[in-house]
């Protein structure tokens, strides 16, 4: 049998979802099923003078209107609302009282028969506000800065280097709010079983995140009710803490004592968490060879009044490029808008892609290509620490992506490269992001007849932890695939922590390591225990699984079937559950590194920007699935694509309200945006970070795709963009 780590496996849970037997949260039903439907707030600030929801009780139909003033008790300190992802602050409770802290705020739920009633009857919801003065531009409030972090500490005198340094770029780079647009809107169905109990079906990215947070808002003991979430439509972040639609399904499903479902439509989404509009400000001194003196990098973020959200966007160039001399910091401006949330990469993304900009402009001050300067400025080690890398093959980043790209045959001169009436450009950039590892519980059940059932609460947002589950738990236990059978996203299964950071792939599967060892184990002691076994007077630790045998690692000849040895141990099954922890490891650094190559095309007339090639190449350890691994990076890339070019909330700052809240208005990348997106995986082992010497995948993708777009669209046209997205009419100015 071969092996199934590190090759292209497909999903496992592939056939289920094109065929539709997976099911999502707002497709569950049951009898006598109620529907509830938000009604928002449609000012930023202020209070509720008066609600009156007589009319839409009188549509037929409706059953209850869910308000501040009629509600199930909730939990009043805000420790009971602190998920475990909270930023610092007071989390938001929905239909707690009557203060307006956000355009689209809920406000109350209209519960009904059907969805279509309780839609209606929620515009016949009257109500009347005491509206206060409110705030929601971040570069008019840029001069009120709130908390002020420094992901590093200082290094030298960055102030002085900057001012003695022979060549100098400093330049500001807004990029704005984006939110998030999965497949899958935000849902949340609890069914109500005959005792009482509760199971609720909710999208999230972890599903004992979501138990402990209804268990303590709403006082219910651990058992009470179970949370589930066995697929999810897309999440990246949005889904990392518990919204508020779970919060007003678990009120009326407790006051109605029925079913009920809450599915957000896709405005009501925009009151949800978001990317926050962040102004970067960096400054390089470099010397005329282009190394560098001095680096600073100033982020200036959005958060709300209620929290203080925020995110490392300005500490990456201690990762990537040497100099004597650097600070860094991040401030937060608060205003009357919701908490922004995780959004794939959060602060690398778009700090990476500000220091990346400004490197380019550094390059061409420089006269250097800008692949030499930053092998120039290459640093071996995390400068913040002193540290070195448990791996890093950037440079062979930049030599494999070059070459795929044809980068030697690039004019570095601005518009000097043509196809037709459109101008030609070509950019890139460098990624990077943290490696990260979380502990993580799995069961594997192994039966007689060969199967396996592997179990564990972490959830699958579509990046494919059934199918690297499934891998790993197949040749630890020397079975079939087919014979896996994975069972994820359950709050009752083993522990786990919420899904993001690209850490479960490589935690989940040492937990599922640990588990199949103490089976092999197991194994082993029955099969020698039989008379004139073959694997009599072998040592435990030499014996392996292997095609559905144990066998001596050394002579696989030299075998006995689990079959028979669970059959002569008189066992139907054997069942271990193992909690793995990483060794913690301070004399390390642990990254995923990239270079991003890109291709636009620009019409001269119209300014249409055209991303026609991507090279993106990628050194993250092993892969554990060169297919589905693949596809994060492809997805990583069109994300980029969105930022670099499309993604943007506009918000009337008159009325604190977003304007674009639609996936008509609010533009991502379609298939008419997106060409070719060639991806390398370069050969990186790693035996110093785990095990398998895995990283993870999720983040590295996006990392400097915006920034080697648009340093793409300068090269073509002469023209540096530094708000983002790069529209035609920043081109034509």
């Amino acid at each position: 049998m071969n092996a199934y780590v590190g090759t292209p496996t497909s999903r496992v849970d592939g056939r289920a979802k094109v065929t539709g037997a997976a099911k999502y949260a707002g497709e569950f039903t049951t009898d006598r099923l109620l529907h509830g439907f938000v009604v928002e707030a449609t000012i930023p600030r202020g209070r509720i003078a008066r609600l009156d929801t007589s009319d839409a009780l009188n549509v037929k139909g409706v059953v209850d209107v869910l308000t501040h003033a009629h509600r199930p008790p909730l939990a009043d300190k805000d420790e009971a609302w602190r998920d475990e992802v909270a930023p610092e602050g007071s989390p938001f409770r929905p239909l707690y009282d009557d203060r307006i802290k956000f355009n689209g705020q809920p406000i109350a739920l209209v519960v009904a028969e059907d969805w279509e009633t309780a839609k209606f009857a929620a515009t016949r919801v009257r109500v009347e506000y005491e509206q206060e003065a409110f705030a929601t531009d971040l570069e008019s409030e840029h001069g009120r800065t709130g908390k002020v972090d420094q992901p590093h500490k200082p290094r030298g005198n960055a102030a002085a280097a900057l001012a003695g340094a022979a060549v100098r770029h400093q330049a500001d780079y807004v990029l704005p709010n984006e939110h998030h647009n999965p497949m899958e809107l935000y849902a949340t169905t609890v069914v109500r079983d005959g005792s009482g109990r509760l199971t609720v079906y909710d999208k999230t990215q972890g599903v004992q995140n979501v138990h402990k947070y209804l268990c303590s808002v709403f006082n219910k003991k651990p058992d009470d009710l179970r949370v589930v979430s066995p697929y999810v439509g897309g999440a990246f972040g949005s889904g990392l803490r518990p919204q508020y639609q779970v919060v007003l399904a678990m009120l009326a499903a407790i006051e109605l004592k029925r079913s009920v479902r809450v599915v957000l439509t896709r405005q009501q989404m925009y009151g949800l968490g978001y990317r926050p509009m962040t102004i970067e400000r960096v400054a390089l001194g470099a010397r005329p060879d282009g190394t560098l003196d001095a680096v600073t990098h100033e982020a200036t973020a959005v958060t709300s009044r209620y929290e203080d959200f925020s995110r490392n966007d300005s500490g990456w160039a201690e990762q990537l490029y040497k100099s004597p001399n650097s600070l860094y910091s991040h401030k937060l401006v608060d205003l009357d808008v919701s908490t922004p949330c995780d959004m794939r990469a959060p602060g690398a993304a778009s700090g990476v892609c500000a220091l990346e900009c400004a490197m380019d402009e550094l390059a061409v001050a420089l006269k250097l290509d800008p692949i030499e300067l930053r092998l120039k400025c290459y640093s071996d080690r995390d400068q913040s620490e002193g540290l070195p890398y448990t791996s890093k093959q950037l440079r062979e980043c930049y030599t494999r992506g070059a070459e795929a790209f044809g980068w030697a045959r690039r004019n570095s001169a601005p518009r000097s490269m043509r196809d037709g009436k459109e101008l030609v450009g070509w950019g890139m950039a460098t990624g990077v992001w943290e490696a990260l590892q979380m502990p993580v519980a799995v069961r594997i059940v192994l039966t007689s007849n060969g199967h396996a059932e592997v179990s564990c609460a972490a959830s699958d947002i579509g990046t494919g932890t059934y199918t690297i589950v499934a891998q790993v738990a197949a040749d630890a236990l020397g079975l079939p695939i087919e014979n896996i059978d994975v069972k994820l996203a359950d709050s009752t299964l083993p522990q786990a922590p919420v899904e993001g950071g690209s850490w479960m792939a490589a935690s989940s599967a040492h937990a599922v390591l640990g588990a199949a060892e103490d089976i092999r184990q197991e194994l082993a002691r029955l099969a020698k225990a039989i008379p004139a076994s073959p694997l009599g007077g072998v040592d435990v630790p030499d014996v392996i699984l292997v095609d559905g045998t144990i066998a001596k690692a050394a002579d696989k000849v030299r075998a006995v079937s689990i079959a028979d040895a669970m059959r002569h141990g008189k066992l139907e099954r054997i069942e271990k559950q193992k909690l793995n922890h990483f060794a913690e490891d301070k004399s390390h650094a642990r990254n995923t590194h990239s270079a991003v190559f890109a291709e636009v095309k620009v019409d001269e007339q119209l300014g249409v920007i055209r991303v026609t090639r991507v090279v993106s190449a990628v050194a993250a350890g092993r892969i554990l699935n060169t297919k589905t691994g693949r596809s994060q990076i492809m997805g990583g890339v069109v994300w980029g694509i969105g930022m670099a070019l499309h993604e943007e909330t506009v918000m009337d700052h008159r009325f604190g309200r977003i304007m674009n809240a639609n996936i008509a208005e609010y533009h991502i990348p379609v298939n008419a945006d997106v060409h070719d997106i060639d991806v390398i995986f370069v050969d990186e082992p790693d035996d110093l970070i785990n095990r398998l010497g895995v990283k993870g995948l999720g983040e590295i993708g996006i990392v400097g795709v915006p920034a080697a777009i648009a340093n793409a669209v300068y090269h073509a046209t002469g023209k540096r963009v530094r708000r983002f997205p790069v529209t035609l009419d920043k081109i034509l100015d």
